[in-house]
């Protein structure tokens, strides 16, 4: 059906708010089936960029799931970053950047976190304080390659020092220690 839309608006003039809604849902569809060559396909078939870019960022705005948006976001960094304000770029690339840590989770435990995926600094720290140590360095790692060269609102100095404050804090004791003695 969609398809069939398609064609029709290239024969006959359909305002650009319904061809957007057209595109939008097309693409949704396309990702909740998991089809991503054929919704990359899609965004290429979409001539004018605007609608391009209309149709993407309403597409991630919708909250899809955790694949679409990492598709998403990284479609719309990689072809529009230049008409993105910097705000919106950041908000692109921390949901990238979180959702690419969020795919090296256990697929079970990906629904925990998928809350935080646009913040990645904070599911780090949710990971930290769940004691997942083994994730903490998985997603370490990941992010320490994903943030060369980039600039998205957090460095790696503040995975470090959110690092450090956890590994004082588990260092930190309460009480002193007394000696036993026989």
């Amino acid at each position: 059906d969609y398809e069939l839309c398609e064609e029709c608006g290239h024969l006959y003039p359909v305002p650009r708010e319904d061809l957007i809604n057209l595109h939008r849902e097309h693409l949704l569809h396309l990702l909740e089936m998991g089809d991503m060559e054929e919704a990359l396909q899609l965004l290429q078939r979409i001539e004018d960029p605007g609608i391009c870019l209309a149709v993407s960022e309403q597409s991630l705005d919708q909250h899809p799931n955790l694949t679409a948006s990492h598709f998403l976001a990284d479609y719309l960094t990689a072809h529009f970053y230049a008409n993105l304000t910097t705000a919106r770029r950041n908000e692109i690339q921390a949901l990238y950047m979180g959702s690419k840590v969020l795919l090296t989770l256990p697929e079970l435990s990906r629904v925990n976190y998928y809350h935080l995926s646009s913040r990645p600094l904070l599911m780090l720290e949710q990971l930290l304080m769940n004691m997942k140590v083994d994730w903490v360095a998985v997603a370490v790692q990941t992010l320490h390659q994903l943030l060369a060269g980039q600039e998205i609102g957090f460095t790696v100095e503040d995975i470090d020092n959110l690092l450090s404050k956890y590994a004082e804090k588990a260092l930190n004791f309460p009480f002193t220690l007394k000696e036993k003695r026989s």
